[in-house]
């Protein structure tokens, strides 16, 4: 089966995921069912759908989703994302405009934008998450804006457009250790992806950057620690770990469900080393309670 169906394929049942996993999704509550009209109005897609987000109703709930712009079809095939993947379409030039709407409609105090990769783009999109920060800006100017970007791979001068737009935090998903890329990320690179947030703050210190990895890919603890330590060199400030979920059977299949007690000792491993904030949790991924998340970031950054 081409990749490009995957998300024709019914997901794995839940019934063989711990507890701790199991989640309710609410579909009848009505400010739930706001949002989803709020995106669908705006013609946008969103990451908490398109790859399968087990958050999805908990998030949606409190008015918090995911914008992913330039497309829902990416040009790389990680074997852990839901997102389909082939040959894009063109660049809608209304987005930016939409998102900006978006975050004003539904009075969002902190958005979180993301893409797929599009490495056909002579940019990878970088100039697109540019004029999404500016619509933002101009349309709701209270809200702060949070983009979790592709690797750039290639794409000279494109980091830099990004972050002269001034993003109240970028994030960058190493997703899981180095051993493991070739496997799990072929076309990505491990210290391509730890040189750009290195590079991030050294173009503006007084952003925040954030990186996340998932567990349960066959990584080893020692490895996690690894992780922990390369982005803390690269002066990371915020950290997510949480657990990867099979999406459907023709991805990578879980190793292990990593327990609560294993995230807690991962996040008090990492706090002690120097993140300001670290999320790591069974449910945790990259925007999860980014909102909150972010008001700690500013505060810790204060009393610094």
């Amino acid at each position: 089966m081409r990749r490009e169906r995957l998300n024709e394929v019914q997901p794995l049942s839940t019934n063989n995921r711990p507890e701790w996993l199991k989640v309710k999704v609410s579909m009848g509550d009505s400010i739930f069912n706001d949002t989803k009209q709020q995106v669908r109005d705006n013609k946008l897609h969103t990451v908490c759908e398109e790859a399968a987000c087990p958050n999805i109703g908990e998030c949606w709930k409190k008015k918090h989703a995911t914008v992913m712009i330039l497309g829902n079809i990416c040009t790389r095939s990680c074997r852990f994302c839901n997102v389909q993947t082939g040959k894009p379409g063109a660049v809608d030039e209304n987005e930016p405009a939409s998102v900006g709407t978006l975050a004003k409609n539904m009075a969002l105090k902190h958005m979180v934008i993301t893409s797929v990769d599009r490495d056909d783009l002579p940019d990878g999109g970088a100039k697109h998450f540019v004029n999404c920060i500016a619509e933002v800006r101009k349309q709701s100017p209270n809200t702060t804006v949070e983009v979790l970007t592709p690797d750039f791979r290639h794409k000279e001068n494109a980091l830099e457009q990004v972050i002269s737009a001034l993003p109240d935090v970028f994030n960058h998903n190493l997703e899981t250790v180095s051993r493991l890329y070739q496997e799990i990320r072929p076309k990505a690179r491990y210290f391509h992806s730890l040189n750009l947030l290195w590079r991030a703050k050294q173009l503006n210190k007084n952003i925040f950057t954030k990186s996340g990895i998932m567990v349960g890919l066959g990584e080893e603890k020692k490895e996690i620690i690894q992780v922990m330590n390369d982005l803390r060199s690269a002066n990371v400030d915020f950290l997510t770990i949480g657990q990867y979920l099979q999406p459907t059977a023709y991805h990578v299949p879980v190793s292990r469900f990593v327990t609560p007690d294993e995230f807690a000792e991962y996040k008090d491993l990492a706090l002690k080393k120097g993140f300001s904030v670290v999320s790591s949790s069974p449910l945790t991924r990259s925007s999860y309670h980014a909102d909150s998340d972010f008001e700690l970031l500013r505060k810790s950054n204060k009393t610094a």
